[in-house]
C-alpha cells in the first residue's frame, strides 16, 4: 500500500486464547478429543443456567421497553441499583452519572484506552490479560509498559519495579490491575491496593481496576474493590455479568468512575469516553434491564456460592497434581477461574517433543512448532494439545517473557478434573525428559 495502515508492531499482535481454537479444531478433524481448558466460558464447560434466572430474562423479553434504545450511560434503574451496591460499602461514593454501560468489557477496554492520547501510557501487570494489552498497545502504537507479577511470590506485583517504571517513564498516566487476576488467579490484598493507590496519588496518576471476577473468590480469600481504598484518587473500575451470572453472550459490562470531578484532565477524558459511546447510541438494553432482578433474587447468592465451591475444588485438585512436578512454579488459585503455571528458568527448550503416532496429527503440530519465532512454551502447549487433547494457552501470550501455560478451572466433574490434570502432570514429565 502507498500508506502504512497500522502503527508499527500492532499488525503482528495475536490473541492466542482464540488462535489455539483453530489448531484444536483441525486436530479434532484428525480424531483428537479436545478438553477445552483455554477459554473462560462457563457455558462451554457445561454450566446450567437456573430456571429462575431464565424466567427473569424471559419476562423482560416480553416487555416492549427492553427492545428499544436505552440511555447512552445505560438503563437508569440498573445504574441506580449499582450505585446503591457500591455506596453501601462506604468507600468512594458515586451517582448514576458515574456509570457507563458497554457491549461487554472488551468494548469498555477499547474505549478506555482508545480515548487516551497516544503518548499517554498505562502501566500494566505482566503477565496481563490479552484484551488489555492489545487495547493499550493499539492506542499507543508501541510496546507495552509492565510491572512484574512474581510467580515465586504468589504472583504478587513487584512494587519496586512498579515505582521504577513510573519514575522512569513520565508518559505513564495510569496503573492497571485485574483483581482477581487473569491469568494468574491471584487476589490483591487490601495492603497491596493501598500501596498502588498511594503511588498513583504521589505521581498524579489514575487507576484502572478490572473487577469482573470481584465476587468469585475462595480458599478463604476476600476481595477488596478499588472503591474501598481509592480515597480522592481518580479511578475506573470495570465490571460485568459475563463471568458472574454467567452470561458471556450478553456482552454486557460497565465502568464505574470514582472521583471523576477531582481532576480537570480526568473529567475531560471520561467525557470523551461517554461521547464516543454516544456515537453508538447505547449498549444492548435487555441484559442491563435484568441485572437488579437477578442479583436480588433470593436464590442468587446460594447459586453463586455453589459455583464458587466448584472452582475452589478444581483449584485445589489442579494445584495438588501440578505442584508435584518439580520443574514448575505452581501457585494455588484463589480467585477467578484460571491458574497460571510457570516453568522454572531454563527448563524448556526448542528440542523437546512428545511421541505422536498419528502421522497427520504429528505433521500438523510440527508444521506449527517449527515456524520461526515460536516460543518454547507455545511449542509445549501445541505438543501437549496434540498428544493429550488438553487445550491450554502459552503463558508468553499474556505479555510476559515468563514461560508457562494458563488453564481454566471450569470442568464441572471433579473426577474428570483429576483425570485431566494427572494426565497433564505426567505429560509434562515426559516432555521435559525428551530433551536431546
Amino acid at each position: 500500500m502507498r500508506v502504512q495502515l497500522v502503527p508499527p508492531g500492532t499488525g503482528e499482535l495475536t490473541y492466542e486464547i482464540r488462535n489455539i481454537v483453530n489448531v484444536a479444531e483441525k486436530l479434532q478433524k484428525c480424531g483428537v478429543t479436545i478438553n477445552w481448558e483455554n477459554i473462560g466460558d462457563p457455558i462451554v464447560k457445561g454450566e446450567q443456567i437456573p430456571a429462575w434466572m431464565k424466567q427473569i430474562v424471559s419476562d423482560a423479553v416480553m416487555d416492549n421497553d427492553s427492545w428499544g434504545y436505552c440511555h447512552t450511560r445505560g438503563v437508569l434503574k440498573t445504574r441506580e441499583f449499582i450505585c446503591e451496591t457500591t455506596n453501601r460499602r462506604a468507600g468512594a461514593q458515586i451517582t448514576p452519572d458515574d456509570i457507563i454501560f458497554f457491549n461487554g468489557l472488551g468494548d469498555a477496554i477499547a474505549k478506555v484506552y482508545g480515548c487516551l492520547k497516544p503518548e499517554a501510557r498505562v502501566l500494566m501487570p505482566s503477565p496481563s490479560y490479552t484484551t488489555h494489552t492489545l487495547g493499550e498497545v493499539g492506542h499507543a502504537g508501541t510496546d507495552s509498559l509492565h510491572f512484574r507479577l512474581n510467580p515465586e511470590d504468589g504472583w504478587k506485583p513487584d512494587m519496586v519495579e512498579m515505582r521504577s517504571q513510573i519514575e522512569n517513564n513520565p508518559s505513564i498516566c495510569a496503573i492497571m490491575i485485574i483483581n482477581p487476576d487473569n491469568p494468574t488467579g491471584m487476589v490483591y490484598s487490601k495492603e497491596l491496593l493501598q500501596q498502588i493507590v498511594a503511588l498513583a496519588d504521589e505521581f498524579g496518576l489514575f487507576v484502572i481496576s478490572d473487577e469482573v471476577y470481584n465476587n468469585i473468590v475462595y480458599n478463604g480469600e476476600t476481595t477488596v474493590p478499588i472503591s474501598d481504598v481509592i480515597g480522592s484518587v481518580p479511578a475506573i473500575a470495570l465490571k460485568g455479568i459475563s463471568k458472574e451470572f454467567p452470561w458471556p453472550g450478553s456482552r454486557c459490562g460497565w465502568i464505574e468512575v470514582y472521583n471523576g470531578q477531582n481532576d480537570d484532565q480526568f473529567r475531560k477524558y471520561i467525557n470523551l469516553i461517554l461521547t464516543s459511546k454516544m456515537n453508538e447510541v447505547c449498549s444492548t438494553t435487555l441484559p442491563q434491564v435484568v441485572i437488579p432482578a437477578i442479583m436480588q433474587h433470593p436464590q442468587y447468592q446460594d447459586y453463586l456460592k455453589e459455583r464458587i465451591a466448584l472452582y475452589e475444588k478444581s483449584s485445589n485438585i489442579t494445584y495438588n497434581f501440578l505442584k508435584k512436578v518439580p520443574e514448575l512454579l505452581v501457585n494455588r488459585t484463589n480467585g477467578a477461574f484460571y491458574m497460571a503455571v510457570a516453568f522454572k528458568e531454563g527448563v524448556l527448550n526448542n528440542s523437546q517433543s512428545l511421541l505422536i503416532p498419528d502421522n497427520d496429527v504429528r505433521s500438523l503440530v510440527e508444521s506449527l512448532v517449527n515456524q520461526p519465532g515460536v516460543s518454547p512454551d507455545k511449542r509445549f502447549v501445541y505438543y501437549t494439545l496434540a498428544a493429550t487433547g488438553i487445550c491450554t494457552v502459552p503463558l508468553s501470550s499474556f505479555a510476559t517473557s515468563q514461560q508457562g501455560f494458563r488453564v481454566t478451572l471450569l470442568e464441572r466433574n471433579p473426577a474428570e478434573t483429576e483425570r485431566i490434570y494427572s494426565t497433564l502432570a505426567d505429560t509434562i514429565r515426559q516432555y521435559l525428559k525428551s530433551s536431546v
